[in-house]
């Protein structure tokens, strides 16, 4: 009914931006651990594990993710499996640390809610990215992480389909339909030398990865929220045009009632 105590833990699709203009979208706080490529496994272990652990975690609203869920103080406990995802479950103990993040997220505040961040593999990778996204939620977002986590906790682990409402946002671009977007490289970052980057978002990408969250943490339709934000350290994002937040908004909530997982009634 109500502002949120969210805590996110991951990597860098999770980075510092996104959680901040999802604040300023819904008015809560929050705080987080993150790490370069981190894996649950490394979170668990804890900082000597975690790689880029005092580049990433140098601000405010770091606090360790343990002592965080033993307070029992956050509503909703968001996180996500580095990627690649495959490589995660084979090497990195992934359908055990889910579990135990989970269990320990339950224990800590038993009415808290708790949500799987679904990212995205490299617009590189194969197969293509596109045809992937759907494929990866069925054959390892599922079985490999949503329902270990589901049976350790004892309760739903909600599901926030980032990745599909990325393959919707790109097939409406890619068909020439929406306003003022037309491929799926506008999505994502890219270096100083024009370079793309072929998994971290640009400001346009975060701002649809944080409508995703605040659709499914709120339970709420996006369409009408603000489309101005600021980064995590003030700069103002770069705004999609009205018309084109305005569609983002309603892909967002199509796609996020069009999935069970999400918990959100169809």
């Amino acid at each position: 009914s109500g502002p949120l105590r969210v805590y996110h833990l991951g990597h860098s699709l999770v980075g510092r931006d996104m959680p901040a203009m999802l604040a300023q979208l819904a008015g809560h706080d929050y705080a987080l651990q993150l790490g370069w490529g981190a894996a649950l496994s490394e979170h668990w272990q804890g900082r000597d594990a975690i790689n880029g652990f005092d580049a990433e975690n140098a601000t405010p609203h770091h606090r360790d993710p343990h002592q965080a869920l033993d307070s029992g103080e956050y509503d909703a406990f968001v996180l996500t499996e580095m990627v690649r995802l495959q490589d995660a479950i084979d090497y990195k103990d992934s359908r055990n640390a889910v579990a135990k993040w989970a269990a320990k997220a339950a224990k800590g505040n038993p009415d808290g809610q708790i949500f799987l961040y679904e990212s995205w593999h490299a617009l590189d990778d194969q197969p293509e990215w596109l045809a992937r996204l759907p494929q990866d939620l069925e054959a390892m977002w599922k079985p490999d992480l949503l329902w270990p986590a589901a049976r350790a906790a004892g309760k739903p682990v909600w599901l926030i389909p980032a990745g599909q409402v990325m393959a919707a946002v790109v097939t409406e671009a890619e068909a020439g339909t929406l306003p003022g977007l037309t491929s799926r490289e506008e999505l994502f970052s890219r270096s100083p030398d024009g370079t793309l980057d072929t998994i971290h978002p640009n400001d346009l990408g975060i701002y649809i990865v944080a409508l995703t969250h605040y659709a499914v943490l709120y339970g709420r339709s996006p369409v009408g929220l603000p489309a101005a934000l600021a980064k995590a350290d003030g700069s103002p994002a770069q705004a999609p045009s009205p018309e084109l937040a305005r569609r983002l908004q309603e892909i967002t909530w199509q796609v996020v009632r069009s999935q069970p997982l999400t918990g959100i009634p169809q």
